[in-house]
């Protein structure tokens, strides 16, 4: 298998540990983290880097008393599939607060703070987040023959999915991929829901990709309650397979959408769930525009380095819409995603425009030019980014 060396994601966490005693760098399961940690110990002295794989029993039991084992340590702990073990925040605290430390602490997650009890409160004003996401356009800014955007677009950004030898291994580690989330990784984080009843909610939201979620809807489709639905969808979001926009809100006498909506965030994995095979199969789909404002979405939110509290769409009831809206240098700016040759300005965006005052409105294609629709509209093509 081909290797596609992500410089800038190694920058980023070179640049973060600089100045932080402990840096949590969060993903899905099978993004590259464990890859990115070793390619950090190969940049930096090999002999300084203390690995533990928290999924080896070996490195499990070192961990039993955490404290005798980590605390003679200098240079960089790096402790893979933290979340398996929420009991060892308190320990790294104290670890972090020594005055005598030589040690800094790399932990690698595939669930956020909020799934792993007391994790956020334990570490917070000692831990920086570093959200790692699959290969995108700018994985591959040292390695542009490698990049097919249509190849990433139908199997996704997760590694093995995208250099897999040909479409049916890419499918079938997808297909794997998602049977082992919901078979073993669910349950390792305390979470107790048959992997039947997770999937078949995890199929519905496919239908719900590029659209303002319903939770009551899919309550009496599933005979459950919306609580319930929401502790699935929390279960999704918070393990980077989901992702929810929430509405932006501001003072307007006009009638907005106050609901969240809903994106799958590898657009592989929403292929699979809807059997998508190949690439005729999805331009022949009725997702085919859902699907490519999610994986564009997904690319332009990556880019920018936003996070997830950074992110909202903005919607009203007399149907003016904006993708995305988020807030950079005490400015709005606001993208819209076109599965179009040449995209021209719309009504939307213009209605955009002069409600929320934007700053600028990016419009972003599967083209190859760059223009102009108006002084502050400017049309970007994705592989332009």
């Amino acid at each position: 298998m081909d290797l596609i060396y992500r410089n800038s994601a190694l920058k980023e966490l070179i640049k973060i540990l600089k100045n932080n005693p402990i840096v949590a760098i969060l993903s899905p399961r099978q993004c590259g983290k464990t890859t990115l940690a070793k390619l950090f110990s190969r940049n930096e002295e090999p002999e300084k880097c203390h690995f533990f794989d928290l999924e080896n029993p070996i490195d499990l039991a070192k961990l039993d008393n955490p404290l005798i084992n980590l605390q003679d340590l200098d240079g960089y702990v790096i402790i893979d599939e933290v979340q398996r073990l929420p009991e060892l925040f308190p320990i790294l605290r104290v670890l972090a607060d020594r005055n005598d430390s030589n040690a800094k602490f790399i932990l690698l997650g595939s669930a956020s703070p909020l799934l792993i009890k007391n994790s956020s409160e334990t570490l917070a004003g000692r831990v920086s987040f570093m959200e790692l996401r699959g290969f995108g356009v700018k994985s591959f800014e040292h390695n542009e023959d490698k990049l097919d955007i249509s190849k990433l677009w139908l199997r996704g950004g997760f590694p093995r999915s995208y250099l897999a030898e040909d479409i049916e291994v890419s499918r079938e580690w997808r297909e794997n991929f998602i049977q082992t989330f919901l078979e073993r990784d669910i349950p390792n984080l305390g979470i107790s829901i048959p992997a039947r009843t997770l999937r078949q909610f995890w199929t519905m939201l496919a239908h719900y990709h590029g659209q303002i979620f319903n939770a009551s809807e899919i309550a009496r489709s599933m005979n459950l309650t919306s609580p319930t639905i929401q502790k699935y969808l929390d279960i999704l979001t918070n393990t980077y397979v989901i992702r929810l926009l929430q509405p932006w809100y501001y003072n307007t006498k006009k009638r907005l959408v106050k609901s969240p909506k809903l994106y799958f965030r590898d657009s592989g994995l929403f292929h699979s769930f809807l059997n998508i095979k190949e690439e005729q199969d999805l331009k022949g789909n009725p997702k085919l525009g859902a699907s490519w404002e999610g994986f564009a979405l997904e690319e332009f939110i990556a880019y920018n380095k936003l996070l997830s509290h950074q992110c909202f769409f903005w919607a009203t009831h007399s149907g003016a819409e904006l993708d995305l809206v988020f807030e950079k240098d005490a400015k709005l700016y606001g993208l819209e995603v076109k599965y179009a040759d040449a995209p021209k300005l719309t009504k939307s965006m213009n209605s955009a425009l002069a409600e929320l005052e934007l700053e600028k409105l990016y419009v972003l294609y599967p083209g190859q030019e760059n223009y102009k629709l108006d002084t502050n509209v400017e049309v970007i093509g994705l592989k332009n980014l």
